[in-house]
């Protein structure tokens, strides 16, 4: 078992994040519905999971598609943020990115960003365009690379496929100490690719240490069996560069309404790359939020009353968007 700084060494992990109680039974007590499955795509099998009201007569109010961060899959603590949204009269469905959790790639390995993006957008139009979900409105969400990813999606996606995107501490910045060196990407690039999956390249980040403010939410977070351990490979982290510098170059063509969200104290993912996003971005719909010294995991690593502080601003500005816009504005 991995070993963290600031933490006494670690059990094995839990079956679940929360603990021995069977699924089953976790679900029901928290008032919701979970299915897995596999989606076969050109790129490769990715897995798939969906969180819905437990009540199948409620209705539900719209869809969202949720994207997890670098090194994370949908099968740990990230489901917390599903669950939330399912609470609240959504239908959340999430899959893990290549290279990641329990689809097909090498671990951590995302040598084409685009292609990722691509490969879980089409498990999510394939629900989007589904006759149960086509007319209601629908929404993409995005933690931290993932947010990156959602991002992506959204370039790649038709006009008003989208009512709204909701980020949380995404990936549009990355603080200086942690941008690998343009010496390490032309060294490696020098191999011509033979380089790409090796996991070599310098992590001066310290796994979930910086990004989690509540101690024993870190213990929990820290032992997800699936979560990738190793250095960064070099291909993730040239896309990291190449991607973030195209999207910030393209924030101009963001029109969708859109809730982005960052703690001050983030250490892995920059608040300025969220301030970008709102002062270029030409929606006209657009909300910043700013939490003053909370750390990158905005749900699941804050103290609980920060945690939902976090959450109840989400919800009053999801809620909005289906009051304002309503059904889908079309049939693509």
């Amino acid at each position: 078992m991995a070993r963290f700084p600031d933490l006494p060494p670690l059990p094995p992990p839990p079956p679940f994040f929360w603990g021995e109680t069977p699924e089953d039974e976790f679900y029901k007590s928290q008032n919701v519905r979970n299915s897995k499955s596999y989606f076969e795509t050109p790129n490769g099998k990715i897995f798939t999971q969906s969180w819905l009201p437990i009540d199948e007569n409620q209705p539900i109010k719209a869809v969202v598609f949720m994207n997890h961060g670098y090194r994370n899959d949908t099968s740990w603590c990230f489901q917390k943020i599903a669950i939330e949204y399912a609470n609240w009269g959504y239908a959340v469905f999430a899959a893990d990115l290549l290279g990641h959790g329990r689809s097909d790639g090498i671990r951590a390995y995302i040598g084409d960003m685009n292609k990722a993006a691509a490969t879980s957008l089409s498990f999510y139009l394939s629900v989007r365009r589904s006759e149960t979900y086509c007319k209601l409105p629908a929404f993409l969400f995005g933690e931290s690379m993932g947010g990156l990813i959602t991002m992506l999606m959204y370039f790649q996606s038709e006009p008003y496929t989208w009512t709204g995107l909701i980020f949380s501490a995404p990936l549009f910045v990355t603080p200086e100490k942690l941008t690998p060196s343009k010496l390490h990407l032309t060294m490696y690039g020098l191999l011509f690719g033979l380089a790409d999956t090796w996991a070599v390249m310098p992590d001066h980040n310290k796994g979930p240490v910086n990004a989690i403010r509540d101690r024993e939410k870190l213990k929990i977070i820290a032992v997800n069996p699936k979560r990738y351990l190793g250095k960064h490979r070099v291909g993730t982290m040239r896309e990291v560069v190449r991607m973030t510098n195209f999207v910030q170059n393209n924030f101009p063509k963001v029109t969708a309404p859109f809730f982005v969200c960052h703690g001050t104290s983030d250490e892995v993912t920059c608040p300025s790359g969220s301030q970008m996003l709102y002062e270029k971005a030409s929606s006209e719909d657009k909300t910043l939020k700013l939490y003053e010294g909370m750390y990158h995991s905005l749900i699941q690593g804050e103290p609980d009353e920060a945690a939902n502080l976090v959450l109840a601003d989400m919800r009053k500005w999801v809620d909005e968007k289906i009051t304002q816009y309503g059904p889908k504005r079309n049939d693509n």
